[in-house]
């Protein structure tokens, strides 16, 4: 069965380095790849949606240019002898806003992951995630999504860490993507757990268990860092083992409330090279 990529781009420098990451990633699949960009006629995307028309001279000369940026991408793979027969790519080109783009090829396509830079050509450069890559972690809440750092090298993943608080009872389907992933890459999970008490309780101490459980098909193991600040921990415990992907689960309303606040997001999108894995708490 056929693997479906969406590979949003701006042509940015940051999206090509996220579609030849998803192509590593992806290389012993089959895969139909979608290339999407999503173009308005103006810098402010609801004048364009409320102004621009079919047959406007703004309006055709943004297609116009989206239609050949594509054509551009498509090139600059075959140029780059990106030949894997599993590969097949599909552009598309439309005129709405990014996030609702992406939410409805979703749905159509039936995609089943998303890859995309940290940022496009408008982020500054001491912006760690640009605007349409944090609402697409958001608000796209029927598809995971891997972020791309500029500098993330293009390897499959040997270590993923995966921190939890062991607080809440997770779904063997909410973290199906991170075990393909490991299985796919041959990758260990390391499970991290920066304890702020002693002891687990007994609620963590069965969630513990459950994950045990969930992760016995692949190479995983647990680690834990006490009393210590919880994004600099994450941080540290990466940067020290040079692990290859962070994954979390997003918990509507709460990680997007905390973490992306914290210097340790800030840290991965701006200084390392480390992709990120955002799958969703599905009773949401």
């Amino acid at each position: 069965m056929k693997r479906k990529i969406l590979l949003p781009t701006d042509f940015s420098k940051n999206a090509w380095h996220a579609i030849c990451y998803a192509i590593e990633l992806y290389k012993r699949d089959h895969c139909d790849f979608y290339l999407l960009n999503v173009y308005s006629s103006t810098g402010n995307i609801i004048d364009s949606l409320i102004n621009a028309e079919p047959g406007s001279e703004l309006y055709e000369t943004a297609k116009l240019n989206s239609e050949n940026g594509l054509a551009k991408v498509l090139d600059m793979l075959a140029f780059k002898d990106f030949d894997n027969p599993k590969h097949h790519f599909k552009t598309i080109s439309t005129f709405n806003n990014a996030v609702e783009a992406i939410k409805g090829l979703v749905e159509e396509k039936d995609i089943e992951m998303i890859v995309m830079g940290t940022k496009g050509k408008t982020s500054s450069r001491g912006v760690a995630y640009g605007s349409t890559a944090i609402n697409v972690m958001e608000k796209v809440r029927n598809c995971p999504v891997i972020v791309v750092p500029e500098l993330a090298l293009r390897i499959l993943p040997k270590e993923i860490v995966f921190p939890t608080s062991f607080k809440t009872h997770l779904k063997r389907r909410e973290l199906n993507y991170l075990i393909d992933i490991a299985k796919k890459c041959n990758a260990s999970i390391k499970i991290l757990h920066i304890s702020e008490e002693a002891e687990l309780n007994k609620h963590q101490a069965n969630n513990k268990k459950i994950l045990e459980e969930y992760f016995e098909d692949v190479d995983y193991s647990f680690h834990t860092l006490s009393h210590a600040d919880i994004p600099m921990a994450i941080n540290c415990f990466v940067e020290s083992r040079e692990s290859d992907m962070v994954a979390f689960i997003n918990k509507k309303h709460v990680f997007f409330g905390s973490m992306l606040t914290h210097p340790l997001v800030k840290d991965i999108g701006r200084n390392s090279k480390v992709p990120i894995l955002v799958m969703h708490d599905l009773r949401n």
